[in-house]
C-alpha cells in the first residue's frame, strides 16, 4: 500500500492483478501476431524453466520438510526466476547470444500470467514457501476491516 505499510489490501492487490493481465495480454497478442516466427521449442525452454529452476526446488523441498521451515535459497531461487528484472536480464543475454526471437515473449507471458491468473507475486521468506494462510495475517486483515 504505501512504503511504511507493506501490505496489499484485496482491492489493491486485485488491481495488480490486472496490470499483469494487461501486460500478458499485450504479450500473448505479440506471440500470436508472430505465430509463425517463433521457435516454439525456445518458447517452452524459457517458460519452463522459470519453474524448473525457481520453483520446483522448493516445492520439492517443502513436501519433504513436512510442514518444518525450508531453506532460504529456495525462497531466493523462486524469487530471482520470478522476477521481471531477473527476466529482462534473461532476455537481453539471450538477445545478445541468439538474436532477437518472439519466443522471449514467453517469459513476461509465464511471469505476467502467474500474478494475473494465480495472485503470486514473490515469496516473503517468512511465510510457508506453498501458500497458506497464517492465522496472524487472518487476524490482521480482519482487524484492518
Amino acid at each position: 500500500m504505501d512504503n511504511q505499510n507493506r501490505y496489499d489490501s484485496p482491492n489493491t492487490h486485485k488491481l495488480m492483478r490486472l496490470e499483469a493481465l494487461l501486460g500478458l495480454t499485450a504479450c500473448v497478442a505479440l506471440v500470436l501476431t508472430h505465430f509463425s516466427e517463433v521457435q516454439w521449442l525456445n518458447f517452452i525452454v524459457l517458460f519452463a524453466s522459470i519453474d524448473i529452476l525457481g520453483y520446483l526446488p522448493g516445492a520439492v523441498a517443502f513436501r519433504k520438510s513436512k510442514g518444518q521451515r525450508i531453506s532460504s535459497i529456495y525462497y531466493l531461487l523462486y524469487n530471482t526466476m520470478h522476477s521481471l528484472l531477473s527476466g529482462a536480464v534473461i532476455a537481453g543475454l539471450w538477445v545478445l547470444v541468439f538474436g532477437f526471437e518472439w519466443a522471449i515473449l514467453a517469459i513476461p507471458i509465464h511471469l505476467f500470467s502467474d500474478r494475473a491468473l494465480f495472485g503470486n507475486y514473490y515469496k516473503p521468506f517468512s511465510a510457508p514457501f506453498e501458500p497458506q494462510l497464517l492465522s496472524s495475517f487472518a487476524n490482521f486483515e480482519k482487524e484492518l476491516s
